[in-house]
Formats: C-alpha cells, structure tokens, sequence
C-alpha cells in the first residue's frame, strides 16, 4: 500500500481481483505464490500433472512430501499457498486445460496467467483470451532463456508475434532443462504486468516483448508492432485452438496399451536426427529411416515413444490420453 501507483485502492482492487492461471510448474509455482503474497482475491490454479522430486530443483511451492505423496501439482499449490494467505480464495482443479473447458475456467476473471511448457495449450490461452475480451500475460523459459509478453485488447496478440512451430522443434525443460533462476525471473515479470492490470494501472505496461538470457547477461525489449491484420486470431477471429481444429488429436489403440498422437502439425516432415540427440540422454534410442523410438522410465513405469517423421506419435505403456499426451509434450514438445 506504500507502493506509488497502488495505494489503499490498488490494495483493495488486488482483493476482489480474480486471476486464473493455467500450469503449476516452474512459472505457476513463483507466479501463484506471488499474487497470493500480493493479496489478490481469487485463484484458480489449474495443471494436470503431479509433483516429481525432480521438479524441486525449480518449483518452489513443493517439496519432497509432496513427491512422495504424488500430489497433484494444483492441490499441492493450494495447500502451500492456504498457509500463506488465508484471506485469498484458491480454487485448484487438477485437469487438462482444454477446448471443452477453456471458457468455462476464465469467463469469469480478470486476467489470465500462463504457467504452461509447450505452445498448443498457449495458442489456446491466446485464442479464449481473444474471444473473451481478457488480457493474458504469455511467459516461457527453458534452459537459461526467458521471455514475456502481454496481451490485451487491441494489442498484437500471441499469434501475431509467433509463427507456431513444426512438432519437435521446441525445446523443452524435460530435454535441455531449465535454470531455475531464469524461471524464476520470468515468473515475477508475469506477476508484476499482472498486478498492474489489477491495480488500474495498465500505463504501465510493457508493451514489447520481453526476451532474456540470464547466463550470457542479455536483456531485450522487441517491438512487436501493431496487430498483424492477416491474424486468423485476433484479426480474422478464427479461433483454431479453442474449436479443436489445431488441438493434438489422441486415439486409444485397442488391446495393445498404446495411444496414437497425431499433432495439428502433422504431414510437416520432422527431421529426426536432432531429436534423438536430444532423448539419447532420457533412454535407450533406436532409429532408421521411417521412425524414433526411446523407451522411457517414469514413476516406476516404462513407456515407448515412437515418433515418425510426419509429426505422428505412437505411446506405449498407457492406454490414457492425457498420460500420452503429456510425455509427448515433454520430452517432443507439442
């Protein structure tokens, strides 16, 4: 309240304030633990995952009880951050964020917050943010690098600024890992943009794109432009994600516990070579010239992922969607 810019009012516009973010990993963890110290109202935490004691290394609102408890990420964060402030309402659901939930979840705050690790589920964010009206502060980190961008109405928005990437060409924290610090930087650059939106202060905000290093001590402020008028988002109001056309697509192969991922990218040739480089470190890798296999060891469990250079997946060891999507999100990178 001592703050210039915010005072007794900022306070009290933090307090009926109602955020959602979307991930409670790296970026969710700093970024809901944040807001809570801040004072805003309302948090709706959403993430589909559970904590591994490998996460500790950069998500700061668990610890190795939670590990060992295999705690979903979300209700793990709720119970940390209900000791923290209990005057602030937190609403975890452990969920895949998606289009049949999207506009559900944020109708009905004030901002949207991004904790994700690939970009599908960003693209989505972007298009409900689009659609509602709402602004959606864009963060992403992996090995020492960093960026953020705001967008709001009349702003350019994550599809302006972005070409959506080929599947396999992101790297994610899982294959090349992430500095916690550099997570952690980026996390506080999201939540102080978010609490100017909910201070009345949108003045102030940033409207570059924010890029850093913090291991080669490189800070750049990119000028994004207006919006691009050939957006399908923002422009056209097409909205890809959020109507399923764009969304990885995952069918349950009957009585061989395997799911089949078939990307929005698929039919773009990916080129393999780089991508077994990358797994080579995560498990044994085989390849010839029509697919990738690594076989894979989580929580006590083998899978095999086999990948094929048109963007197609094949995930052994679960016959569950959302397990196979998400370990082709992490280790391939949606």
């Amino acid at each position: 309240m001592l703050l210039d810019g915010i005072g007794e009012s900022g306070q009290s516009s933090l307090r009926r304030s109602s955020v959602l973010l979307v991930g409670c990993g790296a970026l969710g963890s700093t970024i809901a633990e944040l807001l809570t110290r801040a004072g805003v109202g309302r948090l709706v935490l959403v993430d589909r995952d559970l904590v591994e004691l490998t996460n500790l290394q950069r998500q700061v609102l668990f610890d190795e009880t939670d590990a060992r408890e295999g705690l979903p990420k979300a209700v793990a964060a709720a119970r940390r951050l209900g000791q923290i402030n209990t005057q602030v309402t937190l609403e975890p659901v452990v969920a895949d964020f998606n289009a049949a939930n999207a506009v559900q979840l944020a109708r009905d705050v004030d901002v949207i917050l991004d904790g994700t690790d690939n970009f599908e589920t960003r693209y989505l964010l972007n298009d409900v943010a689009v659609k509602l009206g709402k602004p959606y502060i864009y963060g992403g980190a992996v090995g020492t690098r960093g960026m953020v961008y705001v967008y709001a109405p009349g702003r350019s928005c994550l599809r302006c600024v972005f070409d959506e990437p080929t599947g396999g060409t992101r790297e994610t924290c899982d294959t090349v890992g992430v500095l916690g610090p550099a997570a952690s930087i980026i996390a506080s650059f999201e939540s102080a943009e978010a609490i100017k939106l909910l201070t009345a202060n949108a003045a102030a905000l940033n409207p570059k794109l924010l890029t850093l290093d913090v291991w080669a001590n490189t800070m750049r402020a990119i000028d994004v432009g207006v919006p691009d008028p050939e957006c399908p988002c923002c422009c056209q109001h097409r909205f890809d994600y959020l109507e399923g056309s764009r969304r990885a697509a995952t069918t349950s192969l009957c009585g061989r516990n395997a799911v089949q991922i078939v990307t929005a990218h698929a039919g773009e040739n990916i080129d393999l070579a780089p991508l077994a480089d990358r797994l080579a470190a995560h498990g044994a890798v085989s390849r010839n010239p029509y697919l990738l296999r690594v076989e894979l060891r989580e929580r006590d469990h083998d899978y095999q992922l086999t990948l094929f250079p048109d963007g197609r997946a094949i995930v052994h060891g679960t016959a569950d969607p959302a397990v196979a999507k998400s370990l082709y999100s992490r280790y391939i990178g949606l």
